[in-house]
């Protein structure tokens, strides 16, 4: 489980691709030496729930397969290019985001960045099938990234973001065309899911 709110970022140092389909990644991270991160732990990785396999000083190793290739921006991933990284809650840890599963529903476009007072709108796409579940002053993950919807369109969902998220995590160097991994608000989800089997039921 994690909040979204982002206190470290990595470096990738390696991205393979195996010939099974799945691929081996590797983090230079910050915050090791302060987070202290063990092998099984789950480390969010620009939104996306990993499970360490290996440490090596600050490098941490993950294994990534198919489904999370499908569903991220992972493939789009180059040595040197930067990650959002967040560590698993802990106990006591205070709740500033809101819940964040990792479990991402689909990289989607950047569409437009447009200056607004002290930050900037940044348009990206919104996919159909998460259409129903990406609406006005809802919640949403971007790459990791607790944020809420400022606005939405015909195949497109608007942020307003603030200096600190752009000083402090991957969306400030996010430009148009480039991807970015979502999470919709899990309640959202689920609400959905219900109101899909309920007028599945209603149709029998």
């Amino acid at each position: 489980m994690f909040s979204g709110l982002i206190g470290y970022r990595g470096t990738v140092v390696s991205r393979q691709r195996l010939a099974n389909g799945g691929m081996t990644l590797v983090i230079a991270g910050e915050g090791v030496a302060n987070e202290h991160p063990e092998t099984k732990d789950s480390i969010a990785v620009n939104g996306v729930c990993l499970t360490a396999t290996a440490l090596e000083g600050d490098r941490i190793r993950f294994d990534v397969i198919p489904e999370t290739i499908m569903r991220s921006n992972f493939d789009a991933l180059q040595p040197g290019d930067r990650v959002n990284l967040e560590y698993s809650l802990r106990i006591g840890d205070r709740m500033g985001g809101h819940f964040v599963y990792g479990h991402v529903d689909a990289a989607a476009r950047v569409l437009m960045r447009t200056p607004e007072g002290q930050g900037e709108r940044v348009r990206i796409e919104r996919p159909a099938s998460l259409a129903p579940m990406i609406v006005d002053k809802a919640f949403i993950a971007v790459d990791g990234v607790s944020l809420t919807v400022a606005g939405t369109g015909e195949g497109w969902f608007e942020l307003a973001l603030i200096p600190e998220t752009l000083a402090r995590t991957t969306l400030g160097e996010r430009p148009a065309g480039s991807l970015v991994n979502l999470e919709v608000d899990p309640m959202a989800r689920y609400a959905a899911s219900v109101i899909l089997s309920l007028s599945k039921d209603a149709n029998a």
